[in-house]
């Protein structure tokens, strides 16, 4: 990396259990997990789709979760519906949340520790 230059390694998730949450979205994004290194034990990291794109870790706190998360991922979709039932599928939640918009459409849903993502699919067509 050049000097002053700056680049997005990673979006950590905070985490009771790294390993459900690894399968869960390797599971949603069809990316593989793989290992941070032994210096980041009990950790989990899903391998980024671009050569040197972005990961996604899950670290392990001890913590609850306090209040809404101010960031999220959003996932796009072919069928809105069938990944809401997917999701569901794979331990997650749907919150019921729903915002239809000209460009497309939004579910509102939950990861198997409650943190929220949307589903992003197409306009329905009639």
């Amino acid at each position: 990396m050049r000097e002053h230059s700056i680049a997005w390694w990673a979006v950590t998730v905070d985490s009771h259990d790294p390993a459900r949450l690894a399968e869960f979205w390797s599971a949603i994004l069809g990316s593989p997990i793989i290992e941070p290194g032994p210096d980041r034990q009990g950790w989990r990291r899903l391998q980024p789709f671009a050569p040197d794109g972005p990961f996604i870790n899950f670290q392990p706190v001890s913590e609850p979760k306090a209040g809404k998360a101010r960031l999220h991922l959003d996932v796009l979709v072919a069928d809105l519906e069938a990944g809401v039932a997917r999701v569901i599928s794979l331990g997650g939640t749907d919150s019921g949340a729903r915002e239809v918009l000209l460009r497309g459409r939004i579910a509102v849903m939950r990861d198997p520790e409650g943190n929220e993502f949307c589903l992003l699919a197409a306009p329905a067509t009639e």
